[in-house]
């Protein structure tokens, strides 16, 4: 399948509303079970894209929406300004194409350029496709939580991964540095 990454604009959120809904209504990649309108997918999109995070899109050559990927905050403390959480979703015909990966290295790419020095994998369901997509891309596996979500009529797991960025730990940030996000003052 032929495809290209492109930053994702508020004409894909339509396509984006509907891979959503796919997975909330099918999946376990998200513990939400009620699939979010179009409207609160928007105010979502620009809470993330308005913090200066990066919200990536796959698109075929007609520019269908395969998928889309971003990165998040992990947690809104001030101490975890340097981690960010990925999530990446897929249209069914999408999935295992390669197309996750490559949302995967490109969220890496933009969130090492940007001064995040960790960046967090939390697999709903511990999904084996979705574990091995990071591992493939570097991340570490950092352990599974046990019955976290219930979904489809069973208890879930979600496995938690974890890919330094750049320097990672082996040097401290510059006084005053701060990745450009909400934590920016």
């Amino acid at each position: 399948m032929t495809f290209t990454l492109r930053d994702a604009v508020a004409a894909d959120l339509a396509a984006i509303t509907e891979i959503y809904r796919e997975s909330v209504l099918n999946g376990v990649a998200t513990y939400e079970v009620t699939p979010p309108s179009e409207a609160e997918m928007a105010l979502r999109f620009s809470t993330i894209t308005g913090n200066g995070y990066p919200y990536v899109a796959a698109v075929d050559e007609r520019g269908i929406v395969l998928g889309y990927a971003y990165a998040s905050a992990f947690r809104t403390r001030a101490a975890y300004r340097f981690l960010v959480e990925d999530s990446i979703y897929l249209a069914p015909e999408a999935r295992g194409q390669g197309i996750g990966r490559a949302l995967l290295e490109e969220l890496v790419r933009r969130c090492t350029a940007l001064g995040f020095r960790q960046m967090v994998a939390v697999i709903g369901g511990a999904h084996p496709a979705s574990i091995a997509v990071h591992r493939a891309v570097g991340f570490e596996y950092q352990g599974t939580m046990k019955a976290t979500g219930y979904k489809h009529g069973r208890w879930l797991d979600t496995a938690i991964m974890q890919l330094p960025l750049g320097e990672g730990t082996a040097s401290l940030p510059a006084e005053g540095a701060y990745p450009d996000t909400l934590y920016r003052s």
